[in-house]
């Protein structure tokens, strides 16, 4: 097993990766005397504020392009949806993006929306979510797909978090997955005009269509 070094900012030279001008070094891809460099949060912070969505996932860098129209108008309406349950039930908070959630200090990701139930406040501090929330929501765009369907499920599937939805834009469909012992699993898919309770919020009665423009 090779021996993973941990490097902050100062200690590196300045570096282009994926097309961003970094004030660290090739540390998505520099392998020296067996031992591979991972970003933290400190070097998540230094990154600069372009519009992109940056996020750091086991330590590598991930830009995408910031969200569409389309993506953002989904993003509203379900966030809105989401908001007044909550909130007539007083089951937490629920926050959009963009809003950094520290799963480690080498994984720090910006899920569209968040919700942080009740019994899980603690993680919620000035900075973002540091530690695990309840559910994490992502709307898929032709950019994050195989991110948000693979790298990103696998993610917050190791942290530990609870619930995941995937909400299609193109199948006009969303995916409420539920987390086990092997990892999570889908449980419920739906579009169309019947209401649902996706996980954790069963009496949610979310008609899928009306999400999306």
């Amino acid at each position: 097993m090779e021996a993973v070094a941990v490097v902050p900012f100062d200690r590196l030279a300045a570096y282009r990766i994926l097309g961003v001008d970094t004030p660290f070094a090739r540390s998505v891809e520099l392998r020296m005397a067996g031992r591979t460099v991972l970003l933290t949060y400190r070097d998540y912070c230094e990154l600069p504020d372009d519009g992109r969505r940056y996020e750091v996932h086991d330590g590598e860098l991930s830009v995408t392009p910031a969200p569409g129209t389309r993506h953002q108008e989904i993003s509203q309406r379900l966030f809105d949806v989401l908001f007044h349950h909550v909130e007539a039930g007083r089951l937490g908070e629920i926050y959009y993006a963009p809003l950094d959630v520290i799963l480690s200090d080498t994984t720090i990701v910006q899920p569209d929306i968040v919700f942080v139930a009740n019994d899980r406040q603690s993680v919620v501090s000035e900075r973002g979510i540091e530690g695990t929330p309840t559910l994490a929501v992502e709307i898929l765009s032709p950019a994050t797909v195989r991110i948000d369907r693979v790298t990103k499920l696998q993610l917050y599937a190791r942290h530990g978090v609870p619930f995941y939805w995937l909400v299609d834009g193109e199948a006009r469909a969303l995916e409420a997955h539920v987390l086990g012992a092997k990892g999570y699993t889908l449980a419920l898919r739906a579009s169309g005009s019947d209401p649902v309770g996706p996980p954790p919020f069963d009496d949610l009665a979310l008609v899928p269509a009306a999400i999306f423009p």
